[in-house]
């Protein structure tokens, strides 16, 4: 059987499914089709939820429990950041879930849903992206002001560094070693988590298109 024969009876069939169908049959077949996509959005929503419980709980020990006045004060604002992005995350599941629970209409919904991961992953990655150097730079701010030295850190430093240019070409080869990593890492993460989730809807939102 030709390729074309077949694509015109699949078209054909489902032309006839169709019109045998009322709305609302329809809707419940849409609604079928892509809860199961949108239930995957929201459990990697819940990913993120329970691994920012736990870093904001890691972050809040070493904020609490160091021995170092520049560890305790870097851990304890990265721990209030997280809580923030706890709220974000718990936001959007709560936004998405309602959307998911409305039936009609689905292809408005189905695109708000896409239009609200899009927005977040696209802030996300810029967030992610703009921590490094902050990061980066606030915790030298507190290692360089911190009144309790760990000499074997010192020790440790000298051994290795005998001349303040080596020390910038090391930060340098770090920050964008570390930059091109989290950079790739972060993109991957995106797209694994949300990305090709949101790319099916996409399509869904596609076949609603279709007459």
């Amino acid at each position: 059987m030709e390729l074309d024969e077949l694509k015109s009876q699949l078209k054909s069939k489902l032309a006839t499914d169709h019109a045998g169908r009322s709305d609302a049959d329809i809707a419940t077949l849409l609604t079928k089709k892509t809860s199961s996509v949108v239930g995957k959005l929201k459990r990697s929503l819940w990913i993120e939820i329970w691994s920012c419980i736990a870093i904001s709980l890691g972050f809040g020990y070493f904020g609490i429990f160091s021995n170092y006045h520049w560890v305790r004060i870097y851990f304890s604002v990265f721990a209030v950041l997280c809580v923030g992005f706890l709220i974000l995350l718990v936001y959007l599941l709560r936004r998405i879930t309602l959307l998911n629970a409305t039936s009609l209409p689905v292809k408005g919904n189905l695109q708000t849903i896409v239009t609200i991961i899009e927005e977040f992953t696209k802030r996300y990655f810029q967030f992610t992206m703009a921590l490094i150097p902050i990061c980066f730079t606030f915790s030298l701010l507190l290692g360089f002001n911190e009144p309790k030295h760990d000499p074997e850190i010192d020790r440790f430093a000298k051994s290795f560094f005998s001349a303040t240019w080596q020390v910038i070409i090391f930060i340098i080869v770090y920050m964008t070693a570390l930059s091109v990593g989290i950079y790739y890492f972060t993109k991957w993460y995106l797209l694994k988590l949300y990305g090709k989730y949101v790319n099916q809807l996409k399509i869904c939102i596609a076949d609603l298109s279709v007459e």
